[in-house]
C-alpha cells in the first residue's frame, strides 16, 4: 500500500536558471476584466473626492484601502467577504505600524529595517493563507512607502480612518457582482475543472502525466470553491454534480466524451441554469458525502507558517539589504528597492529568478512609459488622477498574461503616485527608479541564493507519507462490504488533497538552487497509486457505474 522506502542520500545538484520563455506572453485570464474594473471602481471615488477637496496629498492613505479590491476574485462570495475583510485589516495593520514608526523616527536605516520585517510577515501570512494574487506585494508597497512619509502621532488616527473608509468601499466593490451573478466564482471553477478533465481525456493516449496532474488540481480547486460556501443551495448542488462528472472522467477516461464536458463548461459561462447531467441526476445527492467533506478542515495557521520560514527569512534579508544598498547609493526612495526585492520571492529560487527577470524588464520599459506620459500627467492634478486610473486598469488587465506586462503599467503608476503631493522632476524619478530596480533585483536574488531552503526535500518526504496514509485509509474503507458513504467521501477528498499537495511540493522543491536529488520516481509511483485508489473510490461510490441508483 505504501511507496518504497526512501533511498540513501544522493549528492546535491545545482539547477540551471532558465531564460527561454520567461518573457513569453500567455493567454489572458477568463476574468481579467474583473480585477481591472474593480480597482478602478475602488480607486476613483476616493481619489476624485480628495481632488475636489484639494487634498490629493492624502491619496496615499485612501489608496491603501482601495487596492484591497484587487484580492479574492476567484473566491465564492461568502468566502470572498471574509477574505476581503481580512485583507483590509491586514492592510490597515501594516499601515498602522508604518505610520507610527514614521512618526517616531526619521532614521532611514530603522525605517528600512521595519519595512523589511513587515514585508517578511506579509509574505509568510499571504502564502500560508493562500490569499492569491497580488499576494504580499501590494501590502509591502503601501507599508514601505508609508514609512517614508513624514508623520506625527496625532495624524495617524485620521490617516488610518481614510484607509479604513476606502477599504470598506473596496469591500463593497468586491462583493457587488454577487448581486448579479451570485454563483459566478463557483461556476468558473467548475467550468475550469470540466475543461481540464476534457483535456486529460484527449491526452490520455500520449502519456501526458502533466495533463492528469492539472486536471486533478482543477477538480480539487473546484471542490475547495464549492465547500467554502457553507449552505448547499440548489445551484451549488447542480455544480457539485458537474464536478463529480469531472472526477468520473479522471477515473474512466475511456468512457468519457470530452466534447460533452466542454459543452457543460460553455453553458456555465453565462447566467443561465446550471446544466444537470442526466446520468447523475437521481443519485448524486446520495453518493456525495459533502457534509463529511465540509468537516475536513485545513491545518492551523501556525502549522502552515512553519515551512515558510526560509521564504520569510529570504524576504527579510533581501529587502533589508536592498534598502541599505539603495541608501548607500544616496537614492532618496529606498523603499522602491525594498519592494522590488519583496516582489521577487516565489516558491523556489528558479521561480524567483524568472520573476526577477520579468520585474527588471517590465520596470525598465515602464520608466520609458512614464517619460512619455509625464508631460500629460503634469497638465494638472485632474490629468494626474486620470492617468493613474488608466494605468490601474492596464496593470490588472495585462499582468495575468505575464508579470512584466503588468509592470509596464505599475511602474509609471507608482511614479505618478509620488506626485500626488507635488509635481517632481521626471528625470530624478526615472533615475531613482532604475537604480532601485536594479539594486532590489540583484540584492534580492543574491539573498534568495544565500538562504537555501533545505527543508524542501524533507517536505517531499512528509508529503509522500501523507499520501501513503491517506491511500491506506481509503483502501481500508474500500475493503468494507458496505462502507459508510460519508466516510468514503471524506477519505476520497483527503486523498485527493494529499495527491495535489504532493505535486505542488515536488514542483516547489524541483526549482531550488542547491538541493539534493529529489525522489522523482517515488513521487511518480505515489501519484499513480493515489490516482488508482481515487478511481476505485469513485467507482465504489457509484459515480461511474451508478450501481446504487440501479438498485
Amino acid at each position: 500500500m505504501s511507496s518504497a522506502p526512501s533511498p540513501s542520500p544522493t549528492p546535491s545538484r545545482v539547477h540551471r536558471l532558465p531564460l527561454a520563455g520567461v518573457l513569453r506572453v500567455g493567454r489572458p485570464s477568463d476574468i481579467w476584466f474583473k480585477p481591472a474594473l474593480s480597482v478602478v471602481a475602488a480607486v476613483a471615488p476616493p481619489n476624485l473626492t480628495l481632488l475636489a477637496l484639494g487634498r490629493l496629498d492624502l491619496a496615499m492613505y485612501t489608496m491603501a484601502g482601495s487596492l484591497c479590491a484587487l484580492y479574492a476574485h476567484n473566491r465564492p462570495y461568502a468566502a470572498r467577504a471574509r477574505a476581503l475583510a481580512w485583507v483590509v485589516l491586514g492592510m490597515l495593520g501594516g499601515l498602522a505600524v508604518a505610520l507610527v514608526t514614521a512618526s517616531l523616527t526619521t532614521d532611514a536605516v530603522v525605517l528600512v529595517t521595519v519595512g523589511a520585517l513587515l514585508a517578511a510577515v506579509q509574505k509568510a501570512v499571504c502564502d500560508a493563507t493562500r490569499i492569491g494574487p497580488p499576494g504580499h506585494v501590494v501590502l509591502a508597497f503601501i507599508s514601505s512607502a508609508s514609512l517614508f512619509v513624514p508623520q506625527t502621532l496625532g495624524q495617524v488616527p485620521g490617516h488610518l480612518a481614510l484607509g479604513a473608509a476606502a477599504g470598506a468601499w473596496a469591500w463593497i466593490v468586491g462583493m457587488a457582482p454577487g448581486l448579479v451573478r451570485p454563483h459566478g466564482p463557483e461556476r468558473r471553477a467548475t467550468a475550469h475543472a470540466l475543461n481540464a478533465a476534457a483535456a486529460y481525456v484527449e491526452a490520455r493516449g500520449s502519456g501526458d502525466g502533466a495533463a492528469r496532474s492539472r486536471a486533478a488540481a482543477a477538480v480539487h480547486g473546484a471542490w475547495q470553491s464549492l465547500l467554502s460556501t457553507g449552505a448547499r443551495s440548489a445551484p451549488r448542488r447542480a455544480l457539485e454534480r458537474l464536478v463529480v462528472r469531472a472526477e468520473v472522467a479522471l477515473a474512466a477516461p475511456a468512457d468519457t466524451e470530452p466534447e460533452r464536458l466542454r459543452g457543460w463548461a460553455r453553458e456555465l459561462r453565462g447566467t443561465g441554469p446550471v446544466p444537470r447531467p442526466d446520468d447523475l441526476a437521481d443519485a448524486a445527492d446520495e453518493l456525495l458525502g459533502v457534509e463529511a467533506a465540509l468537516a475536513f478542515g485545513e491545518q492551523p495557521l501556525l502549522r502552515r507558517l512553519g515551512p515558510l520560514a526560509p521564504i520569510a527569512l529570504r524576504t527579510a534579508l533581501g529587502c533589508a539589504l536592498a534598502g541599505y544598498v539603495s541608501l548607500a547609493f544616496g537614492v532618496g526612495r529606498p523603499y522602491w528597492a525594498l519592494v522590488t526585492a519583496a516582489s521577487l520571492y516565489q516558491a523556489n529560487v528558479t521561480l524567483t529568478w524568472s520573476r526577477g527577470v520579468q520585474r527588471v524588464f517590465g520596470n525598465l520599459v515602464g520608466v520609458l512609459v512614464f517619460a512619455a506620459i509625464a508631460p500629460l500627467a503634469h497638465l494638472g492634478q485632474t490629468a494626474l488622477v486620470l492617468c493613474c486610473l488608466v494605468l490601474n486598469f492596464g496593470a490588472e488587465a495585462l499582468i495575468g498574461r505575464n508579470y512584466w506586462l503588468g509592470s509596464i503599467c505599475v511602474t509609471p503608476m507608482a511614479l505618478l503616485i509620488t506626485e500626488f503631493a507635488r509635481f517632481q522632476q521626471p528625470g530624478e524619478l526615472i533615475t531613482d527608479r532604475v537604480v532601485d530596480t536594479l539594486v532590489g533585483a540583484l540584492v534580492g536574488f543574491v539573498a534568495a541564493i544565500a538562504v537555501t531552503n533545505r527543508r524542501a526535500g524533507s517536505r517531499i518526504e512528509q508529503a509522500l507519507s501523507t499520501v501513503d496514509r491517506a491511500r491506506d485509509h481509503a483502501l481500508t474503507i474500500l475493503a468494507d462490504e458496505r462502507p459508510d458513504p460519508g466516510a468514503l467521501e471524506s477519505a476520497r477528498r483527503g486523498l485527493a488533497a494529499a495527491v495535489v499537495d504532493l505535486r505542488a511540493t515536488a514542483d516547489a522543491a524541483a526549482g531550488e538552487w542547491w538541493q539534493r536529488a529529489l525522489p522523482e520516481e517515488r513521487v511518480m509511483r505515489a501519484e499513480q497509486a493515489g490516482h488508482r485508489t481515487l478511481a476505485a473510490t469513485v467507482r465504489r461510490q457509484g459515480l461511474h457505474c451508478l450501481e446504487g441508483a440501479q438498485a
